[in-house]
């Protein structure tokens, strides 16, 4: 192949890894463009990669990865006795697929310097994104924010609070365990870990989502699990949230009056059968999810089955409960996927949730550190809301988990030992 067009196939697969990073901290038309352009350039890159008959020995070596390929099977196959529209099942089809991201950003992303320049496009965009958020926190509206901006979530730039805390918890943790990623540059060190304090304060003292607060507790209980020594690691995990939480509720109103809303929904809902309020929607979405299981716990009722196989089941007010038409969820990943496709649904979640874990251990313990917190926060989300279903902050989740997974696996330091049997299972 001549030299100039060599070069131009490598500036061209580093532009679209750089728009396609740069797209999760940007409203949502930017996410669809960068997914179509890497979309296109994979499937270019893939059949020229098949006519010099090299092997994608990246993708080989990635349980995670291997494992997303089955899932998307899986999937495709239900559409054979799905209950749902063909439209509305195909639909639903492709948000399933945006797992293909993780795959596609391991293929596309070469060699170690590629992928630390598409960390720093990462943490560039996601700088500018946290900054945005504090500038309007002061009542300053920045002209390329998004949001509908309602009085008590005017710190939020595009999208929701939901989808803006995952990502800063989430930011946070990818920042802070990778400061010292570059060790001749001191600077570097002391702007990720402003930047990670940054965002989370900005979850737990300028937002209101539960979900935030607890995937920043969870970011926070990991970084201080993984600064202690090895043999007070398990007590830390179960004893430092603990306190942390008595903490946040002695000392914010707020968070004081997000627990107790949740009580008192979650009370409402048991004694009134109340599924108007977030949590009582939420309890009622998930037992319409475990009854319709229970009717198909093998097979499940097909991709794209949920809204209409959920409204069956809950009768008359199906309509004012779920709203009308069917693309709603379940406000939960393992439900949605265990309507679906059956038990093995849900199983096929928890078993891609471990693959991710299984190939961060092989990683160094800075990298293996940011990857296991994104798996953590990714999961946190995926218990309250169908995460990685949903537009955005799936996309977010995907190409994040990509970046890493190819900063990890094209690196060319030795890969880590394996935890001895004295390290309680846990990370190094």
């Amino acid at each position: 192949m001549p030299h100039s067009l060599t070069r131009f196939g490598l500036s061209l697969r580093l532009f679209i890894v750089g728009l396609v990073t740069a797209s999760v901290s940007l409203p949502m038309a930017w996410i669809s463009l960068g997914k179509l352009l890497l979309f296109v350039g994979c499937l270019v890159y893939f059949v020229v990669t098949l006519k010099q008959k090299r092997a994608q020995d990246a993708l080989n070596t990635l349980w995670s990865v291997r494992l997303i390929f089955v899932i998307l099977a899986a999937f495709a196959v239900s559409l054979l006795w799905t209950q749902a529209p063909l439209d509305m099942a195909v639909t639903a089809f492709v948000k399933h697929s945006k797992l293909l991201e993780v795959a596609m950003l391991v293929m596309l992303i070469r060699t170690p310097r590629e992928a630390r320049l598409a960390l720093l496009v990462f943490g560039l965009s996601q700088a500018f994104f946290i900054l945005s958020s504090w500038v309007m926190a002061t009542g300053y509206r920045v002209p390329w924010a998004t949001s509908i901006l309602i009085p008590q979530y005017k710190a939020v730039v595009y999208s929701t609070y939901l989808d803006q805390t995952l990502m800063f918890a989430a930011t946070a943790a990818v920042c802070w365990h990778m400061r010292r990623h570059w060790p001749q540059a001191a600077w570097a060190a002391v702007t990720l870990a402003t930047l990670a304090v940054l965002a989370l304060a900005n979850n737990l003292f300028l937002q209101v989502g539960k979900t935030g607060y607890l995937a920043s507790l969870v970011v926070l209980s990991l970084a201080v699990m993984w600064h202690i020594p090895r043999q007070w690691r398990v007590v830390s995990l179960m004893v430092f949230p603990v306190v942390m939480f008595g903490l946040m509720y002695a000392s914010s109103a707020k968070f004081q009056g997000k627990v107790a809303q949740v009580i008192t929904e979650s009370q409402n809902y048991s004694v009134q059968n109340d599924n108007i309020s977030s949590s009582g929607f939420r309890l009622n979405a998930w037992r319409r999810s475990l009854q319709a299981m229970a009717e198909q716990p093998l097979t499940g009722h097909g991709v794209g089955s949920w809204t209409l196989t959920v409204k069956r089941i809950e009768g008359a007010n199906a309509n004012q409960v779920f709203g009308d038409g069917l693309s709603s969820n379940p406000h939960q990943e393992f439900l949605l996927w265990g309507v679906e496709l059956g038990v093995a649904g849900s199983l096929l979640l928890l078993l891609w949730v471990a693959a991710l874990v299984r190939d961060a251990m092989r990683f160094d313990p800075p990298l293996q550190r940011a990857l296991i917190s994104v798996v953590a926060v990714m999961v946190v989300g995926c218990l309250f809301n169908s995460s990685l279903y949903d537009a955005l902050i799936g996309d977010f989740f995907c190409i994040t988990l990509g970046l890493l997974l190819a900063l990890g696996v094209r690196t060319d330091a030795p890969l880590a030992v394996s935890p001895s049997p004295h390290s309680n299972g846990l990370p190094a």
